[in-house]
């Protein structure tokens, strides 16, 4: 019986087909790096969209601060309160006053109320965010429920305290010369449901 036939490529073409495959491989290798590498900032790009947002205002995130200003100018605004409640989340929630006025760098404590409607304890978190997302630069915090989960057993009320203040920073921001209204609002969301945290730190803000 004869040998089967083996067909031998000519050296030129040998090394072009070696080179090739040389260069499919690094090809693959480096889309698996890119896949790779894609997974884990996706992991990464929420938190780090986060303390973007927390510690620039982006996107409408209020700032939190660890200092009021030391005072405030003649230059009023009003700060509308606004509280909703995610489905799957059995509480009432709302603020005990619609609206406050107050000074461009005065400290303010408003209240909110939650109230666990369901028979069972239950555990909440909150979002929140500025409208216009513009003034959330100079929208700080120094204290707010929405920082930490919130616990309430069945059918417990609580009162949730929220202190703020805004930058007067503001009235050198020729952008929002003319702004009258600022809108402060609270989502609750169930605790395992609830989209990642919003504010987990506090973050040095700009305080006059």
């Amino acid at each position: 019986m004869s040998e089967p036939y083996k067909h031998t490529l000519p050296p030129e073409e040998a090394r072009e087909l070696a080179e090739l495959r040389r260069r499919h491989l690094r090809v693959a290798m480096f889309c698996g790096a890119f896949v790779a590498a894609m997974v884990g900032m996706s992991f990464a790009a929420v938190p780090l969209y986060n303390l973007i947002c927390r510690t620039t205002g982006f996107d409408g995130t209020p700032l939190i601060a660890k200092l009021a200003p030391k005072q405030s100018i003649e230059r009023k605004i009003i700060v509308r309160l606004d509280a909703n409640v995610a489905p799957g989340l059995g509480w009432s929630f709302a603020p005990e006053q619609r609206d406050v006025q107050l000074k461009v760098g005065e400290t303010r404590l408003v209240q909110y109320v939650a109230k666990n409607l369901e028979s069972r304890e239950t555990i909440g978190t909150a979002t929140y965010n500025v409208s216009p997302a513009v003034a959330a630069a100079y929208f700080n915090k120094l204290q707010c429920f929405c920082f930490t989960e919130q616990r309430l057993a069945a059918g417990e009320q609580l009162e949730m305290p929220v202190v703020f203040f805004i930058d007067p920073a503001i009235e050198k921001d020729g952008e929002l010369a003319g702004i009258k209204e600022i809108t402060l609002s609270y989502t609750f969301f169930p605790a395992h449901k609830r989209p990642a945290p919003v504010a987990a730190a506090p973050a040095d803000a700009r305080v006059r």
